[in-house]
């Protein structure tokens, strides 16, 4: 105890001047936190890794990506984290429940823009929009446009004295006619001018049995109504469905297996006319004389990120390179599945296959361990070193 004194005695100016110094208690707090902090990482093993169901979203705004960690399971989920406002007109891809299931997941949103509509009657709607197509962003509007209508996005010459605000979508209405044909109704609608430039576009071959009212050189007006028939002979006509056709469009800002639906298409419709001949009442044989289109179908468009996956990709390629035989050899000094030279193998294999015997001959080493060699190879060159077969299988370089 009475060593305790004489050194307290001793020390005692210096535990003063350190209680009087104005940044010591700070800076001793300073130091004590941050060691603490170092010691707490060091037996957390440093652990930094985000958490395993945490994935990396690619957020893309009219063209401006940034990526963002994100534990969300759904696209509608990732926004209302983000505090992401959309409004009415705004476009998401993909749709708002596509599940966040891998990192890199794109999302992408198109901010509305202001699209003046211009109908050929006169008629001018402002609207907002993020549409594709010019077809879908009159149906955004709530405008009713027909397959035979025609929609484009065209320049104004000039805003001001066309009054337009925006972008400029016209629409050119067809005209409604009504076709008697052999007794069946047929609706069309068309940009001809004549009856018998409308009977000609709708493909209608007139027999020298035929006759027409009006003539053929009749104006086209509104609903107007034209008959073909035939004296003599029975016929028929049945109304059936022509397929939506669908295009595909690859879009690599789009997520792995996702897609999105630029333009809502719809099936159209044809009325095809039969000849019937008749034996004692009864039908012995039907002879098609006409096909006309009576609703032409609407294109759906359809937006697609890359399909499959990384492995999948690797499977295609060695099913071209080698027939998928990890064990082949050419003979030509390529090896394995992924037709290696040794050259390039011993720089991409792992260890130990990097040994002299694997390097003499890939093709010898386990399946699994030529997998890996192929995806270091693919992380440092791409698909160039398989020119050939990735150009053929169309492979984009998307993986790393």
């Amino acid at each position: 105890m009475k060593r305790m004194k004489n050194l307290e005695g001793r020390y005692r100016p210096y535990i003063d001047r350190f209680h009087n110094h104005p940044y010591a208690i700070p800076v001793t707090t300073f130091l004590v936190l941050f060691f603490l902090s170092i010691a707490s990482f060091i037996g957390l093993n440093a652990r930094t890794d985000p958490p395993s169901d945490s994935h990396v979203v690619v957020l893309s705004i009219d063209g401006t990506k940034q990526s963002i960690p994100s534990r969300s399971e759904t696209v509608n989920d990732f926004l209302a984290r983000a505090e992401i406002r959309l409004e009415p007109f705004d476009r998401v891809e993909p749709e708002r429940d596509t599940r966040i299931d891998e990192d890199k997941f794109h999302v992408n949103i198109y901010r509305a823009r202001p699209v003046t509509i211009v109908d050929d009657s006169g008629k001018r709607t402002f609207a907002y929009s993020a549409a594709v197509t010019p077809r879908s962003v009159v149906s955004q509007a709530g405008i009713k446009v027909y397959p035979e209508d025609k929609v484009e996005t065209v320049v104004p010459d000039n805003f001001l004295r066309e009054g337009v605000l925006g972008e400029k979508v016209t629409i050119e209405r067809s005209t409604p006619a009504n076709i008697n044909l052999y007794g069946s109704h047929v609706a069309v609608r068309t940009h001809t001018t004549t009856v018998g430039d409308l009977l000609k576009e709708k493909s209608i071959s007139l027999d020298k049995k035929d006759s027409v009212r009006p003539k053929l050189s009749t104006p086209i007006t509104q609903n107007i109504q034209i008959f073909v028939f035939r004296s003599g002979q029975q016929i028929k006509s049945v109304t059936e469905e022509i397929p939506m056709p669908v295009e595909i469009v690859e879009d690599r800002s789009l997520s792995f297996g996702s897609q999105a639906i630029r333009q809502v298409g719809s099936p159209g419709k044809r009325v095809v006319t039969y000849q019937i001949d008749l034996r004692n009442g009864k039908e012995i044989r039907r002879r098609k004389i006409q096909e006309v289109i009576a609703e032409p179908p609407v294109k759906q468009i359809v937006a697609r990120g890359p399909q499959g996956n990384f492995g999948q990709a690797l499977a295609k390629l060695r099913q071209c390179e080698a027939g998928g035989n990890y064990a082949v050899n050419t003979g030509n000094g390529f090896y394995g599945a992924y037709q290696f030279v040794p050259s390039t193998w011993s720089g991409v294999a792992p260890s130990p296959y990097n040994n002299e015997s694997s390097i003499r001959n890939p093709g010898s080493v386990p399946a699994s361990i030529q997998d890996i060699a192929a995806t270091n190879l693919y992380k440092r060159s791409g698909w160039s070193p398989w020119p050939a077969c990735s150009a053929g299988l169309g492979l984009q370089d998307i993986y790393r």
